[in-house]
């Protein structure tokens, strides 16, 4: 699996290469495609390790507690 860094680096290739305006319609339209895949696996990825991710906090008795990553994000 590539990792998520390697998928933002091509992004911001890709997205370079689009603006540079130096890119055919053909090449512009298959480089598209790419970032479109490559932003739907970035935020996959991203979306997996929010499902993993838990923070310890203090509860009010002092003891240190595991809760669940909350984002403040709507879906």
């Amino acid at each position: 699996m590539e990792s998520f860094e390697k998928r933002l680096n091509r992004l911001k290739k890709i997205v370079e290469e689009l603006e540079s305006g130096k890119l055919g319609l053909d090449k512009s339209i298959e480089k598209f495609e790419e970032g479109t895949k490559l932003v739907k696996e970035c935020h996959n990825q991203l979306e997996e390790v929010k499902r993993k991710i838990s923070i310890l906090v203090e509860d009010s008795e002092g003891e240190v507690v595991e809760e669940e990553f909350e984002s403040d994000e709507q879906e």
